[in-house]
């Protein structure tokens, strides 16, 4: 596809839609730009199978006849991507397993909705395979690189998922949540996760798990975007025997988002594995909450601990091994050996240990309706920590499972979760939230998410104040201008082999102006005593040989010089000479080169 560059930064649907309305770009030009991104994120890993341009084409093609047609499109032009274990017509899923290959040629329903709607998939992702785990590092095909941090794990089993949203590779994406898949790499990605209540998506089209506690689950940057991908991918499935509607969910009221109770667990059911840091924030999304008009209620969490063991220690494990025992019986080293050690004890599962543990698993439904009786949801960290993939690899097994304290017991007790970002650590890395409420409220999960995360007081941007996390032997550089991500002169970061690391802003004390007679045209910053302003910017990372041979490369008036971030922190990035300021057209209250360029040029 050779088509005009888009003028987007931001993917996500309403910016979209508005660029579409305006005639600002076009949906091809959208999926050239994100095209060049996922080749400049260059993570081989991320993707296990990407649409090659005929397939793009194709889907394009379909847009615009609908269009035509007359048809309503809400998703119109939209990119998206959805985990390895959902089928995608014509093309192969392999749930991360490449002897488990196949070609369906039917989509699951949930994306042939989508498609329908007028969005446009872009590749499908890498996940844990046969999403049998919460780190996503269990795939012959890589681990996803975390955006934030590559040192730690993007989360799992729908990483990849997580980290084309995460990384602004595509507007939205599709996991699948059975142990907490879709909420875990959404903690550690900085993003929203919805898991919807059971049967609320169909599952036809999607490699089972635990097949009577699957879910899909939904990946964006907002609660909004969450909510108008529900509301299109849910419908009645007769084809999936799981399938359910509002009629078949226990009545309930929907929460009042500005006056509702919420329950946490008593402070010794508490488990944080020792991090210093998620407590805090935990404790500062509990206060938000309660600004908001929430009133705290403490709960016993003890049943809903004891339902989490039940996933991996009962019999459900037996469910994960119906699916790939043919496999495991005709070449088992197919299957990754850790795989293989958390699925095998299935085949010795009997139907008096099944029978057993569904009585168990009745009593605690029984004990945890006290709990709802008392509040309208529970707000619980969605992970108590997270850990460095060389963590993961030294002890599989516990960390994964430690990972699950909070996620566990989700399905089995058919509730509906919708993860949110809390902020940042010290450490620069996120941590996240998780709201819990009964079967059918994801509407009102969504609305009071909506009020959490617009809460002008979370800290949505890394503080990086006691730990750098800067990747060792790695230079932070900061570009703000036509090095940003998509611009002409991006490609002198990555032809050095450079990554994005975040995108941030400065501290307020800056003033941002366009430089005149530049080709191509560049902005400059300048470091002033009064009247600044925050200007966006893009941190990206290179090799220390590399960052000399950059520098050397910087025509003046331009320098590398140091720059404040909103967080406090310092990093290396482009400042200019005063002298070059004379007839330069101060652009400060633009906020950025993007939204400058986005009101003066197409590109």
């Amino acid at each position: 596809m050779t088509m005009p560059r888009s003028s987007i930064d931001s993917l996500d649907i309403s910016t979209l839609r508005a660029q579409y309305a305006n005639n600002q770009t076009t949906p091809r030009a959208v999926l050239t730009e994100v095209a060049n991104r996922i080749a400049k994120y260059n993570d081989p890993a991320l993707f296990i199978h990407l649409l090659p341009p005929a397939a793009i084409d194709s889907q394009l093609d379909q847009l615009e006849a609908r269009k035509r047609a007359g048809q309503p499109q809400p998703l119109y032009g939209i990119p998206f991507a959805i985990k390895d274990n959902i089928n995608f017509a014509h093309h192969p899923t392999t749930a991360a397993c490449p002897a488990y290959s196949f070609t369906p040629t039917q989509s699951a329903t949930v994306v042939d909705r989508l498609c329908q709607a007028g969005a446009i998939l872009v590749g499908k992702t890498n996940l844990d395979q046969f999403a049998t785990g919460l780190v996503g590092t269990r795939s012959p095909y890589g681990t996803p690189r975390n955006p934030i941090n590559p040192d730690y794990i993007p989360g799992g089993s729908s990483s990849g998922s997580a980290v084309a949203v995460a990384a602004n590779l595509v507007s939205f994406s599709l996991g699948t949540d059975t142990a907490g898949s879709g909420r875990v790499p959404a903690a550690f990605n900085n993003i929203v996760g919805l898991k919807p209540t059971k049967g609320r998506l169909s599952t036809t089209g999607v490699v089972p798990a635990c097949r009577s506690l699957d879910c899909v689950s939904i990946f964006t940057k907002s609660c909004t975007d969450a909510e108008e991908i529900l509301k299109i991918c849910q419908a009645y499935d007769p084809t999936d025997p799981f399938s359910c509607t509002e009629k078949d969910w226990p009545p309930v009221n929907p929460i009042n988002p500005s006056q509702f109770t919420f329950g946490v667990p008593k402070p010794d059911q508490l488990q944080f594995f020792n991090d210093p840091h998620t407590p805090t924030l935990y404790a500062a999304a509990i206060e938000k909450l309660i600004t908001l008009g929430g009133k705290k209620i403490e709960i016993d969490f003890a049943p809903f601990a004891q339902a989490a063991r039940l996933l991996y220690e009962g019999p459900w494990v037996a469910e994960r091994y119906a699916v790939i025992q043919d496999l495991l019986n005709r070449d088992p080293q197919a299957i990754l050996e850790i795989t293989r050690q958390i699925i095998s004890p299935g085949q010795k599962t009997s139907a008096v240990d099944s029978f057993k543990a569904l009585y168990q698993l009745q009593a605690l439904r029984q004990q945890t309706r006290q709990t709802w009786e008392k509040v309208d949801c529970l707000l619980l960290p969605t992970t108590g920590t997270i850990y460095k993939k060389e963590q993961i690899q030294s002890d599989p097994i516990r960390l994964n499972s430690n990972l699950g304290y909070y996620t566990n017991f989700t399905n089995l007790l058919d509730l509906s979760a919708l993860a949110l970002p809390a902020g940042f650590a010290p450490d620069g890395l996120p941590r996240g939230v998780t709201l819990f409420a009964p079967a059918g409220q994801e509407s009102s999960l969504l609305k009071l998410g909506t009020r959490f995360e617009q809460s002008k007081d979370n800290q949505m941007t890394p503080t990086n104040k006691s730990e750098n996390p800067i990747p060792q032997g790695q230079i932070a550089i900061a570009v703000l201008g036509a090095h940003l991500s998509g611009l002409p002169l991006n490609h002198q970061l990555t032809d050095l082999g450079a990554t994005l690391h975040r995108t941030c802003k400065t501290a307020p004390k800056y003033r941002f102006y366009a430089l005149p007679n530049t080709t191509p045209p560049k902005p400059a910053l300048l470091r002033v005593t009064e009247n600044g302003q925050q200007i966006e910017l893009e941190i990206w990372l290179m090799a220390p040989q590399s960052f000399g041979t950059f520098v050397a490369n910087i025509p003046g008036p331009l320098g590398i010089g140091t720059i404040e971030l909103e967080d406090n922190t310092t990093v290396k990035g482009f400042l200019c000479e005063p002298y070059a300021l004379t007839g330069a057209k101060d652009i400060s209250d633009s906020g950025g080169w993007r939204n400058y360029l986005a009101k003066t040029t197409n590109l």
